[in-house]
């Protein structure tokens, strides 16, 4: 096959993605951003050297740029194409999560920007479809987004008023995330629990809970794009822990091979411009996930964005979900607190041996979990106050401030 495409930052050409003959993607620099440009990635440091299809480090990296399980496979029977990472990035990659735009070779990357304006019916239709967007635009003019993750989620351009589709390749500036078949109290608890680590001072995205009709969905502000002051969208380059460390996305959990906590805080540790604030934001994160029962903090809810400069550090949280307080879902642990991954089994030895992997000084590991705990049990009763002053009774909360408020009085004992 002798498929190209091109890899733009901004208007500038990185490189080429092709592919073999069994669909594995390799990468190669262009030789004027060799001589320019920045890695973009930890895992492709700048090289004339032609990443290769057969090694998978480049298919790697942006096999974790698409859409996976349910979220993959209606975007593939909408679009009718083939399941193959190659074609999807080809069809969907103008508009990925961070800076980098994937074009068919033919077409060349632009700063003029185009959008489609969405009625409220509109918007309606796109919330019960679960983020499709087929029958809004031509395929001539359809949007080529591309977000990772397993929810539906559609990306727009929102003006503080309106709802605007990107057409092309044009950037957008926020999510919304939807209702899941089965599970439709997740926006709520997503939105619930996003506030309640914001008063930790955990630095997490920023989110508003909508509502249209009977559905609730989440419209989120995307940190890795800036409105410059003539209103022009700058986009901010990112990758995931998954790409950062060279892991397949369907191994994202520690348990299916994927990395561990120890090797994201080692990393960060590593490449942060500030690796004392983010070294500690991380262990809060990871604190935070097991006193508030998110038990889907994996290396793909983890990122590394990367500033003006390309200097590296820990991106907002997000997707902070009590999946405790919904049944049938697996309440293991994404990463393991010192190899045990129940938390109904994490014990004073468990934090121990984590403090002593990741080089943490025990005392303080100690301290830092119990004021966490003690501000939590403070702050949960407010913070679900505050919800329904805005959005009315909310019942399903209740199992979540149950659920939290029994974690942290256990963790305090």
């Amino acid at each position: 096959m002798s498929d190209i495409l091109n890899v733009w930052y901004n208007e500038q050409l990185v490189g080429k993605l092709f592919r073999n003959a069994i669909d594995q993607i390799g990468f190669h620099y262009d030789k004027k951003w060799v001589r320019n440009g920045f890695s973009i990635s930890q895992q492709l440091p700048l090289t004339i050297i032609e990443y290769t299809p057969h090694e998978g480090i480049a298919h790697r990296f942006f096999a974790n740029l698409l859409p996976e399980a349910n979220a993959r496979r209606h975007l593939i029977r909408d679009l009718k194409i083939s399941n193959s990472d190659f074609e999807l990035l080809k069809t969907i990659g103008g508009e990925c999560a961070g800076a980098l735009s994937i074009l068919p070779e033919n077409h060349v990357a632009t700063v003029k920007t185009h959008y489609q304006k969405l009625t409220d019916e509109d918007l309606h239709k796109i919330i019960l479809r679960k983020g499709s967007t087929v029958g809004f635009t031509t395929e001539k003019n359809r949007p080529r987004l591309s977000l990772a993750g397993a929810q539906d989620k559609c990306a727009v351009y929102f003006d503080g008023k309106h709802y605007f589709l990107p057409k092309d390749a044009a950037p957008s500036t926020h999510i919304l995330k939807f209702e899941v078949t089965d599970y439709r109290h997740i926006p709520a608890y997503e939105y619930f629990l996003t506030q309640l680590a914001k008063t930790i001072d955990l630095p997490v995205v920023n989110c508003e809970l909508k509502k249209s009709d009977a559905h609730y969905f989440l419209l989120i502000e995307r940190y890795d794009r800036i409105i410059q002051h003539d209103k022009k969208i700058q986009r901010l380059h990112q990758e995931d822990f998954c790409q950062a460390l060279g892991v397949n996305h369907a191994q994202k959990y520690q348990q299916e091979g994927g990395p561990s906590f120890q090797d994201c805080f080692q990393l960060i540790r590593k490449i942060s411009a500030k690796p004392l604030i983010d070294t500690e934001n991380l262990l809060k994160w990871q604190i935070f996930n097991v006193l508030a029962g998110n038990s889907d903090g994996h290396a793909k809810n983890l990122a590394i964005i990367y500033d003006q400069q390309q200097q590296a550090r820990l991106a907002p949280f997000y997707d902070l979900v009590c999946t405790r307080a919904i049944e049938r879902i697996d309440s293991r642990l994404a990463f393991s607190v010192g190899g045990e991954f129940n938390p109904d089994r994490i014990s004073v030895a468990h934090w121990e041996n984590l403090a002593t992997t990741c080089k943490i000084g025990k005392p303080y590991l100690k301290k830092f979990i119990q004021q966490i705990a003690v501000d939590l049990m403070d702050n949960i009763t407010i913070v679900k106050k505050q919800f329904e002053e805005m959005h009315g009774a909310y019942p399903a909360l209740l199992r979540v401030q149950m659920m939290v408020t029994k974690r942290c009085k256990k963790e305090l004992r």
